[in-house]
């Protein structure tokens, strides 16, 4: 530097300190201006002013509520509550179990919907299997409830309301990946992922409390057959925007590695079409597999088969998915079941629904011969595209059994890769974990052991034992950036479907079924006089599923003169109270026939007066 400028530079200086004196001012040596007071002795004095100090707004909370999908396989619905307003994700219904004798359907408990119903703002759906919008028409019959899906679900959902006569009253939004909807103080990206169904999304809401993550059912899929790989570059966005809650499925959490790809089935039926030449090919896949069903028509394009659909949920399906354009259908391909018998065996395939041995679906009833328009035998390679939901193996090697007893040739082994899982593995829910580095975990969507193992990954990856909540079906959470909590539950659990009739069986129903079905039912009947009491006719005894009439009469004459002598009794005591009456036949009937048989049938006396 020049001695001109450094003298320049020292003048600005000087120029610059004479006018802070001035002006009552100095400057501290960080460059900050203290007050200066010149008082009447001469005598500065400093006055220092204390910053005011800010303290950072609190967020607010955010509850979590679940009314299903926890501790169980389907029935998903989950409530994300903030402020005044609450949002739904999936409503989802679930099969029976083998005990649950006549139930049709399992579908969540409501209640807590209802009681808060004007503070919903919508239903976010996730895809469109029965596990996740099965339970919507019994829900919308309650409320009106704005819905929210992608192209696809939402076409499966006006199927289904429009068999329950609800689509003209029910508000459905079509949403696409990529887009975000705003319900109430809170809004619901929709993220791209891959599932066994095309159009499944996970969600990233964004509330006051923070970003809440849920997955949805997913997969890491590179190769898929449908759409665009799953849209990973959106979950690592949201993870480094901060992430509140991450709430990610289970259903794999066990398995480690990843889920293979769908591109493997396709290099399978490959094979097995080639194989099975000069037979007639039945395949049973899930309904909801658009794309197993795109593979399976592929190959019957490549090797000059025709395609038929049996199976209710099939055909409504593939309606949906070819109007919408999620089904790549060549000209003349498809065929009406009628026209099976109209071909070789060697030209045709059967799309069908029972890949869980359902008992009231097509494969079964083909199986034990009880289908109308199908019937199979040693001309028929059968191909079972599904894995066993847990509980039913047992169901499926049923069918399996009968099929090979008809002289079927039957595909189901593991080995032939006829199937791939639609959901996440150990490896795969590790990169979820690290893309969205949320501050507090939620397994969902599984049993216990699921939950567990999920929870178990969690902390293998770093998070905290506090920070994860492993809750059941009506649990609460609440979250926010300084704490989780559980809250005391809400009224949830199992809604059973008999028929029309929906919530009208419950526990005491299943039970008297269950007695019914293992014991029978022994009945009691006889008239007895209006004004005393005494038997005018009777009793007469009616068994059902108990023993053969024919061959225990000397059992039954016992529990008639039994009954008489009770009724008798009664009449000479003058007691007329018919619950009295009736339990004390009911308790002595069973006594006897307990000492005789060392069974319990239900007893049920009937009595009338003439």
């Amino acid at each position: 530097m020049s001695t001109n400028n450094r003298n320049d530079n020292h003048t600005a200086k000087q120029k610059r300190y004479s006018s802070t004196r001035k002006s009552g001012t100095t400057q501290n040596a960080k460059g900050s201006l203290t007050a200066k007071k010149n008082t009447a002795s001469g005598i500065s004095t400093r006055k220092n002013y204390k910053r005011k100090t800010y303290s950072k707004p609190q967020k607010p909370s955010v509850k979590i509520a679940f009314l299903g999908g926890l501790n169980e396989i389907g029935k998903n619905i989950t409530l994300i509550e903030c402020e005044n307003d609450i949002i739904i994700i999936d409503c989802g219904m679930a099969f029976p179990d083998g005990d649950m004798l006549g139930v049709d359907l399992v579908i969540p408990d409501f209640s807590y919907i209802e009681q808060n119903y004007e503070r919903i703002k919508g239903i976010i759906l996730t895809h469109g299997h029965e596990d996740h919008i099965g339970g919507l028409p019994f829900l919308l019959s309650k409320v009106n409830i704005p819905i929210y899906g992608t192209p696809l679900t939402i076409g499966l959902v006006e199927n289904k309301l429009k068999e329950h006569s609800l689509l003209n009253k029910c508000r459905l939004n079509v949403v696409n990946s990529g887009d975000t909807v705003k319900l109430g103080c809170m809004s619901a990206r929709f993220i791209h992922v891959n599932h066994s169904i095309p159009d499944a999304v996970a969600f990233a809401i964004d509330t006051p409390a923070g970003t809440i993550v849920h997955t949805g059912d997913f997969k890491i899929d590179c190769t898929p057959i449908t759409g665009d790989m799953i849209d990973l570059s959106s979950f690592a966005r949201v993870g480094d925007n901060g992430v509140l809650a991450l709430l990610a499925e289970s259903t794999n959490a066990e398995r480690p590695g990843y889920t293979p790809t769908e591109r493997n089935v396709s290099d399978s039926l490959d094979a097995l079409f080639n194989q099975a030449e000069n037979y007639r090919i039945i395949i049973a896949t899930f309904a909801s597999n658009v794309n197993r069903v795109q593979q399976i028509i592929n190959c019957a394009e490549k090797y000059k088969r025709k395609v038929a659909f049996s199976g209710r949920s099939m055909v409504n399906y593939m309606d949906v998915a070819g109007r919408l354009g999620y089904l790549n259908v060549p000209a003349n391909i498809i065929i009406d079941i009628d026209m099976l018998d109209k071909y070789p065996p060697e030209q045709v395939v059967l799309v069908t629904t029972g890949s869980q041995g359902e008992p009231m679906s097509a494969l079964s009833r083909m199986a034990y011969s009880d289908h109308r328009k199908v019937m199979v035998g040693e001309g028929d390679f059968i191909i079972i595209s599904a894995n066993p939901i847990p509980g039913n193996e047992k169901t499926v090697g049923n069918v399996v059994d009968e099929l090979l007893k008809k002289g079927c040739k039957v595909i189901y082994e593991s080995m032939y890769d006829v199937h791939v899982s639609g959901h996440a593995c150990r490896e795969e829910l590790k990169i979820i974990h690290k893309l969205v580095r949320p501050k507090y975990f939620i397994p969902v969507h599984g049993e216990q052991k699921h939950l567990r193992k999920h929870a178990e990954l969690a902390e293998y990856l770093g998070m905290e034992r506090k920070n994860i909540f492993i809750g059941d079906v009506g649990s609460v959470v609440e979250i926010n950036d300084r704490y989780m909590k559980e809250l005391a539950p809400v009224q949830a659990g199992k809604v059973f479907v008999d028929g029309l009739g929906v919530g009208d069986v419950g526990s005491i129903v299943l039970r008297d079924r269950k007695h019914l079905g293992q014991d029978g039912l022994i009945i009691i009947v006889a008239s007895l006089d209006v004004y005393d009491g005494h038997v005018i006719s009777g009793p007469d005894i009616v068994s059902r599923g108990f023993v053969y009439v024919r061959e225990s009469e000397g059992l039954l004459d016992e529990v008639r003169k039994l009954s008489l002598s009770i009724l008798e009794e009664f009449a000479e005591n003058s007691v007329h109270e018919w619950g009295i009456i009736k339990n004390r036949i009911k308790d002595e009937v069973a006594k006897l026939i307990s000492q005789r048989t060392r069974r319990a049938p239900m007893i049920l006396p009937i009595l009338q007066e003439v």
